[in-house]
């Protein structure tokens, strides 16, 4: 869908600028600055009548400066609360009741992203195993729920207004999803990579990359947003999505694909994920909160994979009681596998 080096082009300058003008914190003076130097470089490109691409990065690196600089002379409006829908999320699950003394105060953390109900203990087992990213409602989780989302509209075929009603219901869930639950910095850059990659399904004869979709989503919300530069979530978020776009390809590579499905692949699939996140976010994890999970590689192995069948389990199983089909299996199996997630990272974080 996107012009891969444009892109590029655009959103490397621009979020320097950004970051440029965080650092230096001089709003009033460094909006009239960026403003004064973009329309010069403006007319300068216009005078000249080409682009040259150095002055093209002077451009939006003064323009992110400015964008940075004119939201702080703004007042702060605050992010969308999480609405009475999560209230109503929270009464389902507690009214399935899913097996395990702790399931239901787990499953309304990585549901609704709500961790007053957790047990201390609990807390202490997720943050000492480094799973606690688990419980913070993340672009993870939308991620989740968006291939569930997708898999469940498979019924309605692959036609041209099939594919349209299916990309319209996905984003508008997606968008839904994400207003409820608040509209954190790293939920909201997940719902930007679904209508990204939803739009992008439409615009048929151009070539999609993974790199041309983070720098279109980071850009995007650095423009409404550019105060988020400062955020943890925000730089956890999408320096965990530099990885898996520029990293993990390559470290996936290492293991040859086969035909037939191959258990050692999918745990070297899932080994690589884990590194290529890490390598990115380890340094900033560092500067925040001054910490290092030393046994991320095993905590990840086999957290991830129970997260991801907890929440489309969950998912599942919440959908088909909410229409009066009471799943007792899928309930009685989610549980299970919440209850092995804990007793995983319990197990962890002893060592």
């Amino acid at each position: 869908m996107e012009n891969k080096s444009g892109i590029v082009t655009i959103s490397l300058p621009f979020t320097t600028g950004i970051v440029a003008a965080a650092i230096a914190r001089v709003p009033y003076a460094g909006a009239l600055c960026s403003s004064i130097a973009a329309v010069l470089l403006i007319y300068l490109c216009a005078k000249d009548g080409r682009r040259h691409s150095a002055t093209m990065a002077a451009l939006f690196f003064c323009i992110g400066f400015m964008c940075w600089c004119t939201k702080a002379l703004c007042p702060s409006f605050p992010a969308p609360a999480p609405s009475a829908a999560m209230d109503a999320l929270e009464a389902r699950i507690d009214a399935a009741g899913f097996p395990g003394g702790h399931s239901a105060a787990i499953l309304k953390a990585l549901l609704t992203g709500r961790r007053s109900l957790l047990d201390p203990a609990t807390v202490r087992a997720f943050r000492s195993s480094g799973a606690s990213h688990i419980l913070a409602l993340s672009g993870l989780h939308l991620g989740v729920l968006y291939v569930f989302i997708r898999r469940l509209l498979a019924v309605l075929g692959n036609s041209r207004l099939a594919e349209i009603c299916k990309s319209l219901i996905t984003i508008a869930t997606s968008l839904f999803y994400a207003m409820a639950t608040g509209a954190s910095p790293s939920i909201v850059r997940a719902l930007l990579f679904i209508m990204i990659n939803e739009a992008g399904r439409f615009c048929t004869g151009r070539r999609r990359s993974p790199l041309g979709t983070f720098c279109t989503a980071l850009t995007l919300q650095l423009a409404l947003r550019p105060d988020y530069i400062s955020s943890a979530g925000f730089q956890l978020s999408y320096l965990a999505m530099l990885g898996i776009t520029t990293v993990f390809p390559k470290l996936e590579a290492w293991y040859p694909s086969t035909r037939r499905p191959s258990p050692m692949r999918y745990i070297w699939k899932c080994a690589a994920l884990s590194i290529s996140c890490q390598l990115f976010t380890a340094p900033a994890a560092w500067i925040h909160f001054h910490s290092f999970p030393q046994y991320f590689l095993i905590t990840n192995l086999i957290a991830m994979p129970l997260t991801e069948m907890i929440i489309t389990c969950a998912a599942a199983a919440l959908l088909l009681d909410s229409i009066g089909i009471r799943p007792q299996l899928l309930i009685q199996i989610c549980g299970y596998l919440i209850q092995g997630l804990e007793y995983s990272l319990e197990a962890i974080a002893s060592i």
